[in-house]
């Protein structure tokens, strides 16, 4: 294992890179980092749908949402990956198609973290708002979202580590991720497929549990000091200036 180590470790971290495309571990974390991220902003504006007062909207996305988490990740690779560029007539590239896909499947799961976050916090911090004379959706951006975003912190840790995980399909359409260059490197030895998987499963090990152990450090941390009152601060401070 050591050998196979020192032999092919810059192979197994980025790939044929620079004389070739970026691959390996660090295309795996460039590729949940960029899926997480994207997909946050329209997890919150879904979430916030999920919770809406308005049935017009929050039955449409919640059709969406349920949908979506009720199909395989392997599906949503093929709908982007085939159905895409036949409708809209544009070949993406494998890291575009996978990337697209991530948005979508974890956007829908951050909308129910998202929604669990608002409903999780006391009902008086909406109607305390309303009461100072916020709107629905100013009292949201105010006065809940930022509790309900503090509170999500650790949920939004593991999605990250599912994220991570989820990658891994990208070696169906030809990723380069880090799983389809450890199939590569089990190619070129040939005789050593349990050193060279054992490696693939204790560098996913590692980056998953290091983040799980982060994650239950979060909610611990955050459950000690409780949130903060901020927000609800800014929230009366918007309110004098509307009223004003």
């Amino acid at each position: 294992m050591i050998e196979l180590i020192q032999d092919y470790w810059l192979y197994f971290l980025i790939g044929q890179y620079p004389n070739g495309p970026l691959g390996g571990l660090v295309l795996t974390l460039l590729l949940a980092s960029c899926g997480l991220v994207l997909a946050l902003p329209l997890g919150i504006v879904l979430g916030l749908a999920r919770v809406s007062p308005w049935r017009w909207l929050r039955w449409p996305v919640s059709g969406f949402v349920f949908v979506v988490r009720g199909l395989p990740l392997l599906m949503v690779i093929f709908w982007a990956y085939f159905f895409l560029p036949s409708v809209t007539g544009v070949k993406t590239d494998q890291f575009a198609t996978m990337l697209i896909a991530l948005v979508v499947f974890d956007a829908a799961y951050l909308a129910e973290i998202v929604r669990a976050g608002i409903q999780g916090l006391p009902r008086g911090q909406m109607e305390t708002a309303r009461a100072l004379g916020l709107s629905w959706s100013r009292a949201m951006r105010l006065v809940v979202l930022p509790q309900a975003l503090r509170s999500m912190l650790p949920s939004l840790v593991n999605q990250f580590v599912s994220t991570i995980k989820e990658t891994s399909l990208g070696y169906i359409i030809g990723l380069a991720e880090v799983s389809f260059i450890a199939t590569q490197i089990n190619t070129q030895v040939f005789t050593k497929p349990a050193q060279v998987f054992g490696i693939l499963g204790l560098t996913y090990f590692i980056l998953c549990f290091g983040l799980s152990r982060f994650a239950y450090w979060l909610e611990r941390r955050l459950a000690r000091r409780g949130l903060p009152v901020v927000a609800l601060t800014e929230g009366r401070a918007a309110a004098r200036k509307a009223s004003a």
